[in-house]
C-alpha cells in the first residue's frame, strides 16, 4: 500500500533518456560522451561542478539481456544554450572485465539513447562558488587555494571543478597531482595543457608516471608515502589551502587522507571521492536478489518514503538482505548506481530504528551525525526500520 505524503523539496533523482551528441576518444581506453539535453528536461540536469550521473541501459550478458548501471562523474562546466537546452559529458574508461565500460568503448556513438539519471553528489567545493548552472552565484573576489589529487579517470570530476573555479574567479590558485601509468594513459591531456598555458600563475599541473621516466625522480613512479610526504612538502604549500579535493583508487585516497590527517589538515576541508573501492564484495548481492520469505522465521519490517509515497516491506532474517533489496521488491525506481556503497545515490535518513551498515565510501561525517545511510550496505538490525529517501 502507498500513502501520499507532502511533496518534498528535495530534487527527485529520476532517470530521463537523453540522445548523444557526441563520442570522443580520449586515449585508447577512454571516451568522452556527451549527451543533449532538451530545454525541457534542462532544469532537472543542472549540477555543480563534481557531481555524477548514473546512466543505465540493458546489455547481453552472459547470453541473457540484463540491466546496467553505472556512475560516471561530469567532466565539463556547467553551460545552457540561448535555446534553453544544456549538455551532460562524461568520460568512462574501459575496466579490466567492465561490461559497461567495455560496450561503451566498443560501441556506444553518436545517435544512441540511453538513461541518465539526474546529476548526484557531494564531491564538491563548500565554498560559495557554484550554484546549479548559475555562474552568477559564484565568487569572483575571495582568494582561494585548492589542490586536488587525482590518479587515472579521478580526473575527470577534477578537470570540471578546476575549469568553472579558474575562469570564474582570478583570486584562485589551483595545485593538481596527476598520476597515471604512462603519457599516452593522461586523460583530457590536451585539455590541462590549455589551462595550464590560460592560467600560468594560478594554475600548477604536475604529472608523476608510475610506468615511464621523467625528468624529476619526483614525479616518476607510484605515488607511495614517502613520494607523497615530499610532494607536500616541496611541491605544494600545505599550510593555506582551503580545500583538498582526492579522487580515485581507495588505496590512492586513503593514503593521502590519512597523510593530511598526520599534517593537522582539518577533515572538513577535505573532499573525496572513490573510484573503486579496492574491495572484493560482489555489489551484485545487494541488488535484485530473490528472497524466500519463511513465516516461522524472524523478520523486519522496512517502510521507506520515496517521491512522497510511503512503502512497506517485510524481510526475513535469515535473509540478511540491504533495505535497497528490499525496497527494490515492492518499487522498481528506487534510486541506486553502483550498489556497493561508492557513489552515495541509494542514501536515505534513518527516522526510526536501528541498522547496520557495512561499508561507507560516500557519506561524509556531517551527513552521518544527520542520520543518512547509505541503504545498499545497511542492514535492519531493530524489528522496524523507517527511512526516508526524499529527506
Amino acid at each position: 500500500m502507498a500513502v501520499k505524503l507532502a511533496p518534498s523539496t528535495r530534487r527527485r533523482t529520476a532517470f530521463h533518456e537523453l540522445t548523444v551528441s557526441e563520442v570522443r576518444r580520449l586515449t585508447e581506453d577512454a571516451i568522452e560522451v556527451t549527451f543533449a539535453v532538451p530545454a525541457d528536461l534542462a532544469g532537472k540536469f543542472n549540477y555543480v561542478p563534481g557531481q555524477y550521473v548514473a546512466l543505465r541501459t540493458t546489455l547481453d550478458v552472459d547470453g541473457k539481456p540484463r540491466e546496467v548501471r553505472r556512475s560516471y562523474s561530469i567532466c565539463a562546466e556547467p553551460r545552457n544554450f540561448e535555446d534553453g537546452s544544456s549538455e551532460i559529458r562524461v568520460a568512462i574508461k574501459r575496466d579490466l572485465g567492465g561490461v559497461f565500460s567495455t560496450w561503451a568503448n566498443e560501441f556506444l556513438k553518436a545517435g544512441d539513447r540511453l538513461d541518465v539519471m539526474s546529476p548526484m553528489g557531494q564531491f564538491i567545493s563548500k565554498h560559495p562558488m557554484n550554484g546549479l548552472n548559475n555562474p552568477d552565484s559564484i565568487d569572483t573576489e575571495t582568494g582561494h587555494a585548492f589542490v586536488a589529487v587525482a590518479a587515472g579517470s579521478g580526473i575527470t570530476p577534477v578537470i570540471a571543478i578546476a575549469r568553472s573555479v579558474l575562469a570564474a574567479n582570478p583570486a584562485v590558485r589551483f595545485d593538481l597531482i596527476y598520476a597515471n601509468r604512462a603519457a599516452m594513459d593522461v586523460m583530457f591531456l590536451e585539455e590541462l595543457a590549455d589551462l595550464k598555458d590560460r592560467y600560468p600563475a594560478r594554475f600548477a599541473l604536475h604529472h608523476v608516471l608510475s610506468r615511464e621516466q621523467r625528468i624529476s625522480p619526483l614525479l616518476t613512479g607510484r605515488i607511495d608515502a614517502v613520494k607523497l610526504q615530499t610532494l607536500l612538502t616541496s611541491v605544494i604549500r600545505t599550510d593555506d589551502v582551503d580545500e583538498w579535493f582526492l579522487c580515485g583508487p581507495f588505496e590512492l585516497v586513503q593514503l593521502c587522507r590519512d597523510t593530511l590527517a598526520e599534517r593537522g589538515v582539518p577533515p572538513e576541508k577535505i573532499r573525496f571521492e572513490l573510484f573503486t573501492t579496492g574491495e572484493p564484495a560482489r555489489p551484485e548481492g545487494q541488488i535484485g536478489r530473490p528472497i524466500r520469505d519463511d513465516p516461522a522465521d524472524d523478520s523486519y519490517i522496512i517502510t521507506f518514503t520515496l517521491d512522497g509515497l510511503r512503502g512497506s516491506v517485510t524481510s526475513p532474517a535469515h535473509a540478511r538482505e540491504s533495505i535497497l533489496n528490499a525496497a527494490l521488491r515492492v518499487r522498481a525506481d528506487v534510486p541506486f548506481a553502483c550498489a556497493g556503497g561508492v557513489c552515495g545515490t541509494c542514501r536515505a535518513r534513518l527516522v526510526s530504528g536501528t541498522v547496520d551498515m557495512e561499508e561507507n565510501y560516500a557519506l561524509e561525517p556531517d551527513e552521518l551525525a544527520k542520520g543518512y545511510v547509505l541503504t545498499c550496505q545497511s542492514r535492519p538490525t531493530s524489528p522496524e526500520v523507517i527511512v526516508d529517501y526524499d529527506a
